[in-house]
């Protein structure tokens, strides 16, 4: 599978969670994005994403501001601890996105992210409450991230429902 990921504010690409994607053999992009320009973040997401055409997009913090700000088509969005309150300006998300958020995060409120999820329209079960941090690199978390991932991998192949 081809992961576009977005990485956090004062985040570089090739953390943790981008590692843990390719470790479990996945192509993963990761491009770096500028903590003072929004708009560009939102420009080299959007370009990564017309060249690569990845299955999915994950975006962490502020990439998952970044990724529901971009144009990208029918793409799956897994986002981690989304920032969208603090930056861009769209309030809701696609239907094929899921949101992992922990209920103890000091950064993001969980409660954002059931802001977002009651936006969008979005039943409940598309907000997963794991780990225990903001930053969500812990076993637990990194192995929803993935699990995710692969939801929407196997969707788009007929494999679930």
């Amino acid at each position: 599978m081809k992961i576009l990921f977005l990485h956090g504010w004062t985040s570089v690409p090739g953390g943790r969670k981008p590692a843990y994607l390719a470790t479990a053999g996945h192509e993963v992009i990761n491009p770096a994005i500028p903590d003072d320009d929004f708009a560009e973040s939102v420009r080299i997401a959007e370009a990564a994403w017309a060249t690569h055409h990845p299955d999915v997009i994950v975006g962490s913090s502020r990439g998952g501001a970044v990724a529901i700000n971009m144009n990208s088509g029918r793409t799956p969005l897994v986002l981690l601890c989304p920032a969208w309150k603090k930056w861009g300006t769209v309030n809701t998300v696609k239907p094929n996105t899921t949101i992992l958020h922990s209920k103890r995060d000091d950064v993001i409120p969980f409660e954002d992210s059931v802001d977002l999820i009651a936006n969008s329209g979005m039943p409940p079960s598309a907000l997963v409450e794991v780990g225990t941090d903001h930053r969500l690199a812990d076993p637990e978390p990194l192995n929803k991230m993935l699990e995710a991932c692969l939801d929407f991998q196997r969707t788009e192949r007929g494999e679930r429902e």
